[in-house]
């Protein structure tokens, strides 16, 4: 049984959480009675964030005491040793510390369905289990699916559900589906899995999981620019020279060869993360901070988006080859297990993109991304023009003004200036001021996929981007993809531990620029 007494549901029902911080205002809003269904309970997603977040929520009293979790895998497991499952992943993995009276609350309503994706019989079984805890835990008949699973399956998952009747929504309840990244591998497949889903949920039923959306820099970038009257001023080709947009990360495919051989980086990540990332950082302010106006803002920047003419100069494609990660000796791309030994698929993508709009014309956004780096990063670079006249004596160290919003893995904010070198010349070098998350606020930020989870559960959609900005996204990219397929040209290899190709560089230089370093 439950630790927490009936007097604290009941005002935790009421919107007055016991277990919250009262000054933690960053997550205020409690969930109410629902169930969550995981399917792919047996992949990383699952175990080290999907599993985490929900007791991390419940542990920050953002779960109702009318909660449900339900994992469907094909295991042959019972509902305790799923039950073992969730709690071995929330041991290792949980940002809050564990609490077993919150534990025990979460326990009593875990549950397990065993089945194939293509088993009726388990849907029927799944069904029932979600009955049942509706009547027993007073959930309500409000259910999210969350669909941690290869996009191969969402079809079979999808038809599943509306045939068992699990898509309904009315008045009273309601059903909800959320389904993680890439939307598609094209324009024309998004546009199917968009019909798909359409078939059987509403539009508003629909979430689409783009972690970096929940990261709270991402959201800072709104307020940076919203809430501060210094920055918005200068937000403009005026003053910015160009933007670069960097996910960087150390590791290679790590045993992801059946998902990553064949998509690619441009595929994984410029199309969803970055183009979202680009959309917040150039977008118009909003008329209030809602779905509706942040997505027609965010959808405005999209349609404004424009390629080079000359795809091979302003766009790059690489792929790492054997090196030096971290002190050890890394394989190349082609030496991972299950890689094709002529597979052309990019580990390094960079493209240039423009914004035809008033705010933004003249300026170049570079996006790139790549496995095997020196080091893990993301960050928006604001880079600045530079002063028309440096009346100083030495300003050979000055490089130009940067405004820096690290996404990850340190979220804060830099920005760089030049100052005057103590001493009796007139020589002015780089400085940089610098905003951490970690050490401006005593509590620490919750992880993305309690944002977002949290939002599924309340119905509250402006971290997701909806199937017209996920079209408006591939229309830009399908075309350096196809220019890239029809390229007699392999991607460029670049020694694991390097920050990519050379032509990574060129493509830069020819505008005048170099990338930064983080």
């Amino acid at each position: 049984m439950s630790m927490l007494d009936t007097g604290p549901a009941r005002r935790q029902q009421r919107g007055r959480n016991p277990l919250r911080d009262p000054l933690d205002r960053r997550l205020p809003r409690v969930a109410g009675p629902c169930v969550l269904v995981l399917f792919g309970v047996t992949g990383d997603l699952s175990r080290k964030k999907l599993m985490p977040a929900v007791y991390d929520l419940a542990n920050r009293g953002l779960l109702p005491p009318g909660f449900g979790l339900v994992g469907f895998a094909r295991r042959d497991w019972e509902d305790e040793d799923f039950a073992k499952v969730v709690h071995d992943a929330v041991a290792e993995h949980a940002r809050t510390p564990f609490r077993e009276e919150v534990w025990q609350q979460l326990l009593e309503g875990i549950r397990f369905v065993r089945g194939e994706f293509d088993d009726g019989a388990a849907f029927d079984r799944l069904a029932d289990t979600i009955r049942d805890l509706d009547e027993e835990r007073g959930t309500g008949g409000n259910h999210a699916f969350y669909l941690s699973i290869p996009p191969k399956s969402f079809e079979k998952v999808i038809a599943q559900l509306k045939g068992h009747g699990m898509a309904v929504q009315d008045s009273r309840h309601w059903n909800r589906v959320v389904i993680e990244k890439p939307f598609g591998h094209n324009l024309e497949s998004a546009r199917q899995l968009d019909a798909m889903l359409s078939e059987a949920f509403s539009p508003d039923a629909v979430f689409r999981i783009d972690h970096y959306l929940g990261k709270e820099t991402v959201q800072n970038v709104m307020a940076l620019r919203f809430a501060n009257q210094i920055f918005e001023p200068i937000w403009n080709r005026n003053y910015v020279s160009h933007v670069q947009i960097t996910m960087a990360e150390d590791i290679g495919i790590a045993g992801r060869a059946g998902y990553y051989d064949g998509i690619g980086a441009a595929r994984d990540v410029i199309q969803n993360h970055l183009l979202q990332l680009l959309a917040l950082t150039a977008m118009e302010e909003p008329t209030k901070f809602e779905a509706e106006e942040l997505r027609t803002e965010k959808k405005k920047v999209l349609a404004a988006l424009t390629l080079p003419d000359d795809l091979d100069a302003h766009t790059a494609r690489g792929q790492y080859t054997a090196g030096w990660q971290g002190g050890e000796r890394a394989p190349g791309y082609l030496e991972e297990d299950g890689v094709a030994p002529d597979s052309t698929t990019e580990t390094y993508a960079a493209i240039r993109l423009g914004v035809d709009n008033r705010r933004w014309a003249g300026v170049p956004f570079y996006l790139r991304t790549a496995k095997r780096m020196p080091r893990r990063v993301t960050e928006v670079a604001l880079n600045f023009r530079r002063a028309p006249h440096l009346p100083f004596h030495d300003t050979q160290s000055l490089g130009s003004n940067a405004l820096v919003l690290r996404i990850q893995p340190n979220e804060g904010v830099t920005l760089r200036f030049g100052a005057k070198v103590p001493g009796t010349q007139n020589s002015v070098r780089d400085v940089t001021m610098d905003f951490g998350y970690g050490s401006s606020f005593t509590e620490s930020s919750p992880e993305a996929y309690e944002r977002l989870i949290l939002d599924v559960l309340l119905g509250d959609p402006p971290l997701f981007p909806q199937h017209e900005e996920v079209e408006l996204a591939w229309k830009i990219l399908d075309p350096v993809l196809d220019h890239w397929a029809d390229s007699p040209i392999p991607p460029e290899g670049y020694p694991s531990g390097t920050w990519g190709p050379a032509s990574g560089r060129e493509m830069l230089a020819r505008d005048g620029f170099e990338w930064r370093r983080p």
